[in-house]
């Protein structure tokens, strides 16, 4: 189904930017080790923290995306996907065509 290899597709590039960004923020950390930097008093230590918080949060988003994208794959298989989880009626497919794992129409997203 032409749904799901899309789903699909969206999952592999959202786990392989999760890879990528874990294998950055390892990079960070492992630098900052071998480091004598003090993150607090030393100049750089700011851009240093706001790097190490910047890739925590990508990250972090990257895997909710992976696990929408789960969800999704999982709706499809059960039937359910493209329903409101809400009030039951059908997503509008322009929602799912920028949202492809979206759970909720516009009306009730915008009620949350």
């Amino acid at each position: 189904m032409e749904r799901d290899d899309t789903l699909r597709r969206l999952r592999a590039e959202a786990r392989a930017q999760v890879q990528r960004l874990d294998q950055d923020l390892l990079e960070v950390f492992e630098a900052s080790r071998s480091s004598n930097a003090d993150d607090e008093h030393d100049p750089e230590g700011s851009t240093i923290a706001f790097e190490r918080a910047q890739l925590t949060a990508l990250l972090a988003a990257g895997r909710r995306r992976v696990a929408d994208l789960d969800d999704a794959l999982a709706r499809s298989a059960a039937g359910t996907y493209g329903g409101c989880e809400k009030c039951g009626e059908p997503i509008p497919g322009e929602r799912l065509a920028a949202r492809p794992f979206a759970t909720t129409c516009v009306a009730c997203a915008g009620r949350a």
